[in-house]
């Protein structure tokens, strides 16, 4: 016998079993976006229009590199979020997980790839 209230069966629970979870992910994510992204197009902003090494000066200095690769992580990893978002609520079975592991290693190469392409030009 089951003496769990209707309350206490829902609490933290949503349709998909994952509860809030989502939610704040999505949440922080975009407080993280709130917060770099502005400093991610004034420091790139300041390196457009330059010539070739005028732009490998400036992301070899740590500011830009770092509000580059922050911005780049954080941007690419809300996507994947939003994506996987869109994928639990419109698939099923084993298409569901397949294009969620898809999306997760593409997300995952994208940053990875743009990583390697920014230390390249840093260094």
């Amino acid at each position: 016998m089951n003496y769990l209230t209707d309350r206490k069966r829902a609490q933290g629970l949503g349709s998909a079993k994952q509860g809030s979870h989502h939610h704040w992910v999505m949440i922080v994510s975009s407080i993280a976006l709130v917060l770099v992204v502005p400093f991610f197009v004034l420091t790139l902003g300041s390196a457009i229009g330059g010539t070739h090494e005028e732009v490998l000066a400036f992301f070899s200095r740590p500011v830009a590199a770092i509000f580059t690769g922050l911005a780049l992580a954080v941007i690419i990893n809300h996507v994947k979020h939003e994506a996987h978002e869109a994928i639990e609520d419109y698939m099923h079975g084993v298409a569901q997980k397949l294009t969620l592991v898809a999306t997760s290693v593409v997300a995952n190469t994208l940053i990875a790839a743009g990583l390697f392409a920014l230390v390249k030009l840093a260094l």
